[in-house]
């Protein structure tokens, strides 16, 4: 049908700005979406492999053993719509099963979408597909003009949004619902609550690669920024906060040490941390009322063996 391809890219001057500023508060942080450069996402594909790390295969299991049972509560749609979206995976069991007009894709990095994207075109000739590379967190409105009338399904799968704490996740799929439009729906995916050593491990990988994907986000400001971090002097550490209902990822400084970044001169003491993730776990009752404090309604709901899917109007 149709390729269409737009890049918004993310400025040098908001990395610069969103960097310096998790810099310089008190404890240190960087938004988990500047993981996501090209070495970053080709990491993220190796945790997701891993064999601690079995979210992506639950989810794609529990999708595959009832796709039929979510396409018929779903109804027919005119337009998928996945913030989010990295490699154009996980939608297209869905676009076997309900077979809109339109995909909508959307993620921050851009040249990696837009090659999945457009191989997915090659491979649904009839489907009118629309990439759309942006910072959709800050600039999911943007995406609106761009969008086919008709109903509207908003998908957001792999538990992406236990990224964000509560009243920011509250406040994202509000923005979902706006998206979506009135008689529009919303299909989530995310990770329960679960043994702690079970979740612990699936973020301290045996191989190092959730390691590596940490350690990376140096790496990135090092090229981009002018910085000068030094990766042997940061530990990856990832942890379960089950009090909270989170993981915590963080690299610690192993030595008292300055870095420079875009010019700018930044202190770490011994032991200090550079938090780089949460990933809010939760129970299906408690994301259904973050939902509902959104504007969402329940509809459906399936789960296997620690994850959860659900539907919402």
């Amino acid at each position: 049908m149709s390729f269409t391809f737009r890049n918004f890219p993310t400025a040098r001057d908001d990395l610069r700005a969103d960097v310096l500023a998790g810099l310089a508060a008190s404890p240190k942080s960087i938004p988990p979406k500047y993981f996501y450069d090209e070495t970053g996402s080709r990491l993220f594909e190796a945790i997701c492999a891993q064999p601690e790390y079995v979210l992506n295969r639950t989810e794609q299991a529990l999708m595959t053993a009832r796709l039929t049972d979510i396409a018929a509560a779903i109804g027919p749609v005119d337009c998928i719509v996945e913030p989010g979206a990295g490699d154009c995976a996980k939608v297209r069991r869905l676009l076997d099963a309900l077979h809109p007009a339109h995909l909508v894709v959307l993620d921050i990095a851009g040249a990696a979408l837009a090659m999945a994207a457009e191989t997915l075109s090659n491979d649904y000739p009839t489907l009118g597909v629309t990439a759309l590379g942006m910072d959709f967190i800050h600039d999911l409105e943007t995406a609106t003009p761009w969008l086919p009338a008709g109903r509207r399904l908003i998908y957001y799968p792999g538990s992406s949004i236990g990224n964000f704490p509560p009243d920011a996740a509250i406040a994202l799929l509000a923005r979902f619902r706006q998206l979506a439009g009135e008689d529009g729906g919303l299909l989530i995916g995310f990770d329960l609550k679960k043994d702690p050593l079970r979740l612990h491990a699936a973020y301290n990988d045996t191989a190092g690669i959730t390691a590596a994907f940490n350690l990376n986000l140096l790496a990135r400001l090092n090229r981009e920024l002018d910085a000068d971090f030094n990766q042997a002097h940061f530990r990856h550490y990832a942890f379960y906060n089950p009090v909270e209902g989170r993981i915590e990822m963080h690299l610690v400084s192993l030595a008292e040490q300055d870095v420079s970044v875009a010019g700018e001169p930044v202190h770490f003491t011994l032991g200090e941390t550079l938090h780089t993730e949460h990933s809010y776990k939760f129970r299906c009752d408690e994301f259904s009322a973050l939902a509902q404090t959104a504007g969402w309604q329940p509809t459906s709901e399936w789960e296997h063996d620690g994850f959860a899917v659900q539907l919402y109007r």
